[in-house]
């Protein structure tokens, strides 16, 4: 079963992400957020969901902008 979060948890959480990733800095943000991955896919246990979680993150993914 699927949960979603709340709205305001998931504003929370992504602020403390932008954080996370500010604090690894440029020259460790890939290996930050590829580990983040790893601990978050062990926490799903499904292998195909966490596929589709990595597919769903490419869709239509923004180019950076400095505004």
């Amino acid at each position: 079963m699927i949960s979603l979060l709340a709205p305001d948890a998931r504003d929370r959480l992504y602020a403390a992400c932008a954080n996370a990733v500010t604090e690894a800095g440029p020259e460790r943000e890939s290996l930050f957020l590829a580990r983040l991955a790893l601990l978050l896919f062990e926490q799903v246990g499904d292998e195909a969901r966490c596929r589709q979680a990595l597919a769903d993150a490419l869709e239509d993914l923004p180019m950076p902008s400095l505004s």
